[in-house]
């Protein structure tokens, strides 16, 4: 396990290995999106259990932008010692912690009450006019909702672009060690990336080149922001959708992605992390092997930023293999270490069982992410 437990340098942060326990939504703040001190609590044994680098939940940049009922918010000066609760628990048990950001658009799920509804009463479902207050790129539902935003104005996405910029400095001086972008997984910059969603004629919609044009302008606007050497990572999609890799059916598929992530680094981001349609795969399904270490692999011989690929792992054999072979940097596991938050430190005493988690989603039913078989 000697590539898996290396050091990892990244800029003004050292990690302690290539283990990185990637986002998910702790439901675990206020409604204002203030992080409740469970969700430090839940970080601190992630750290004390040996994992290199904890990625957050998303935290959204605008109000606008939140992403669910009780998800992070960093769009205001005054969270500032909230989240330090968060870095000083993580720093005390010698671990890495890096912020998530996110403006969420029409993927977010919203709450009934939530004040950015709009009334439907005699719409018709499906005919494009705006249901919520929020964002996109065109009056397009988002991904797997019923929801309906506004076409964003140039003005718009400039304030969007801003407001990443100033989000990554709150989180660097809030002890962060360093932030992550969200460009993956249906969320607003996501949805710039696929023609399907993304309807514009303006500089910011058709060619790939526009479509990825906000993506690349933010993560040049948090480079800008933070610093040259401060960890600016981003994550991304290899394709958008399980049935149509190659995006041959007018998606968004590996061919743009390549570009993408190339664009990506060029715009200051110092790790690129693949991610996909990973609700579509069950480890079993694909034979136990990570879900997008095809791609990772072909992207971390093409771009100047380290590489990491999330998704699938659950055997440490596997994964020093990959490591070994591959220019790729480090892995993602997010729900083995919701199952088992001292997972990294039984890999490296030497238990070199897979881990337990049998990828069944029922964590994700309840804020905290209870592990059914823990519970």
């Amino acid at each position: 396990m000697a590539k898996m437990f290396d050091e990892w340098k990244l800029g003004t942060t050292t990690a302690r290995n290539r283990l990185v326990r990637a986002a998910a939504c702790e439901s675990l703040a206020t409604v204002e999106g203030r992080p409740l001190p469970e969700l430090a609590d839940m970080y601190a044994a992630l750290a004390a259990g040996g994992v290199g680098i904890i990625i957050t939940g998303f935290a959204y940049v605008t109000w606008d932008g939140k992403s669910s009922p009780n998800a992070l918010g960093i769009y205001d000066d005054t969270f500032l010692d909230d989240f330090k609760m968060l870095t000083e628990a993580v720093h005390g048990k010698g671990g890495a912690i890096v912020l998530q950001l996110v403006y969420g658009g029409s993927k977010s799920r919203f709450a009934p009450e939530d004040p950015r509804r709009i009334d439907m009463t005699g719409r018709t479902a499906g005919d494009g006019v705006p249901n919520i207050r929020t964002l996109g790129p065109s009056a397009v539902a988002g991904p797997g909702t019923t929801m309906v935003p506004f076409e964003a104005s140039t003005e718009d996405l400039a304030r969007i672009r801003d407001a990443f910029a100033v989000a990554a400095l709150r989180a660097k001086r809030a002890g962060f060690d360093g932030v992550e972008v969200h460009a993956a997984h249906g969320y607003l910059l996501s949805q710039f990336l696929n023609p399907l969603f993304n309807k514009r004629t303006d500089e910011y919609g058709g060619s790939l080149e526009n479509r990825a044009r906000l993506a690349c302008e933010c993560v040049s606007a948090v480079r800008e922001a933070v610093g040259e050497d401060y960890p600016v990572f981003v994550k991304m999609n290899s394709f958008d959708d399980k049935s149509d890799p190659q995006g041959s059916e007018g998606g968004y598929g590996e061919p743009e992605s390549e570009q993408v992530a190339r664009w990506l680094a060029e715009a200051g981001a110092s790790v690129i992390e693949i991610s996909g349609d990973w609700h579509a795969f069950t480890p079993a399904e694909i034979g136990n092997k990570p879900f997008f270490g095809e791609f990772g692999k072909r992207i971390a011989a093409q771009v100047d930023a380290d590489v990491v690929v999330t998704g699938g792992w659950r055997d440490p054999n596997a994964i020093e293999c990959y490591l070994q072979e591959t220019d790729v940097v480090g892995v993602g596991l997010c729900r083995p270490f919701i199952c088992e938050s001292d997972l990294a430190n039984r890999w490296q005493s030497g238990d070199l069982t897979p881990a337990r988690c049998v990828s069944c989603n029922g964590c994700g039913k309840r804020p905290g992410l209870p592990c059914v078989q823990n519970a």
